[in-house]
């Protein structure tokens, strides 16, 4: 939650404090706003995104003896559509914006990377294999924002539910022991941000992030023979975009002439990143498949130039990213802790930065855009472990290369008369792969390799400060 408040700080900072302070202070126009943005009524919409799980599972075999835990990290398009209805209200500190909105989703959301209990192939066959779905879900929802004029950047929160099927499928020295297999709908709760801005007529668009929590599942079963248990958390984090139709609302509303973005900028961040880095440990004949997930808060700086021709904006940007993502959750090999076999991880992305071109279109002055290029940062992984010999402390830490893909929704930005029509605000998405990583461990009975495929989700709003001298609308 701190995390969550620490995001939407910096979205607040697109508040306005009344509607002539609105038109005096838009940035970059070229003319003047021709009405003023009213929220309130009926919408309907669609969205599309991805989504990511984080669901931290433990698979308890006492006879075995195996007591491995990891993430389950469910990955995938979804897609759906939305409704609601906003209350637009002038306040002391600017337009205030309730409402309340309901979505269903398809999903193709699925991990079945993940294979423990030594995970052995051939007649050696010994291995537990995991396959979890989220196929559907949806939510109920409370939003309450501030409007910048025709732009809206909002918390929401409420209550979510989604149809969840995890099954493990066990094999023991070549004979099938079975698949356990739960089918649930489960309930539970959602919080997040977005920010929404108008096109033109009746039509807004929206980026958006929501944590779902399904809450915690515990089930027991026998296969082979052993009786089991697996606990599972149920954790997404949902990145989309959306398409919303107001139903009687400002029909006849122009965008106002398009803003100038041309020029330099610096500015700063604050956000949220979630890895999904899939791991393999090879040791002693065996091959353990498993997730890292390192989450955690992130902050820095970015600095860019912008050209326009038209509507049409081209820019080059780079950022530099301090992180406190971290994974130390994961223990895998059996797991037995004092006197048998286990590897303890401990996985962190302590900074990263991006150089990405930017293209963009600009409705007025709000810049839709997407974003791609190089992405860069430190992998850390350290690994306590013991493989029928002593504890061995493996530290691994690398600078790796890879690439970002995202978009964004960039606007002006004002807070009581406290930033000028040079301050914008943005709110984005970033998909990061690093590559792969790998270190050996020094076991002096049995060496084993480690090796990490390092991607991450980030979603982030920021504040950027333009060294062109706009043209202002005069009133």
């Amino acid at each position: 939650m701190k995390r969550l408040l620490a995001t939407t700080a910096f979205l607040a900072v697109a508040v306005n404090a009344q509607a002539a302070d609105l038109a005096v202070r838009a940035p970059y126009l070229k003319a003047p706003v021709a009405m003023v943005y009213d929220w309130t009524g009926f919408y309907v919409g669609v969205n599309a995104g991805v989504g990511l799980g984080r669901n931290n599972q433990t698979l308890t075999v006492p006879g075995f003896p195996s007591f491995e835990q990891s993430y389950l990290s469910p990955f995938g398009a979804l897609g759906g559509v939305q409704a609601g209805y906003n209350w637009q209200s002038n306040t002391a500190l600017g337009r205030l914006v309730l409402g309340i909105e309901a979505d269903i989703q398809g999903a193709g959301i699925r991990d079945d990377h993940t294979c423990l209990l030594t995970c052995r192939t051939g007649v050696l066959d010994t291995s537990g294999r995991f396959d979890q779905r989220l196929d559907w879900f949806g939510t109920v929802r409370g939003r309450v924002g501030f409007a910048n004029g025709p732009v809206l950047r909002y918390f929401t929160g409420g209550y979510a539910y989604g149809g969840v099927r995890t099954s493990v499928t066990e094999s023991i020295l070549g004979v099938p022991s079975g698949t356990f297999t739960t089918d649930q709908t489960r309930g539970g709760w959602t919080y997040g941000s977005g920010v929404e801005a108008a096109l033109g007529g009746n039509w807004t668009a929206k980026i958006e992030y929501l944590q779902v929590n399904l809450g915690n599942r515990a089930d027991s079963f026998v296969l082979g023979g052993f009786p089991q248990t697996l606990d599972t958390e149920i954790r997404q984090n949902i990145y989309r975009v959306g398409l919303n139709y107001r139903i009687g609302g400002n029909g006849t509303y122009a965008p106002v002439t398009t803003a100038n973005w041309t020029g330099f900028y610096l500015g700063g961040n604050f956000g949220s990143a979630t890895a999904r880095n899939q791991t393999s440990l090879a040791v002693a004949g065996t091959n353990e498949l498993f997730n890292l997930a390192p989450e955690g808060r992130i902050g820095g700086v970015q600095a860019g130039y912008n050209w326009q021709a038209a509507n049409w904006v081209f820019g080059l940007e780079a950022d530099f990213q301090g992180s406190t993502q971290k994974d130390n959750r994961t223990c895998v090999v059996s797991c037995q802790g004092v006197n048998g076999t286990y590897a303890i991880y401990e996985a962190k992305l302590p900074w990263f930065g991006t150089a990405r071109g930017r293209l963009g279109y600009s409705v007025g002055s709000t810049l839709l855009y997407a974003t791609g290029g190089y992405a860069y940062g430190s992998v850390k992984t350290n690994i306590d472990s013991a493989f029928l010999s002593g504890p061995v402390t493996s530290r691994f830490s690398e600078t790796k290369g890879g690439w970002t893909v995202g978009g964004g929704i960039e606007t002006p930005a004002s807070l009581l008369a406290l930033f000028g029509p040079n301050w914008t605000s943005k709110s984005e998405y970033l998909y990061v792969d690093l590559g792969s990583t790998s270190g050996i461990i020094a076991d002096p009975g049995n060496p084993a390799v480690s090796t990490t495929k390092v991607t991450q989700h980030i979603f982030r709003s920021g504040l950027n400060y333009h060294f062109n001298a706009p043209v202002v609308a005069k009133y």
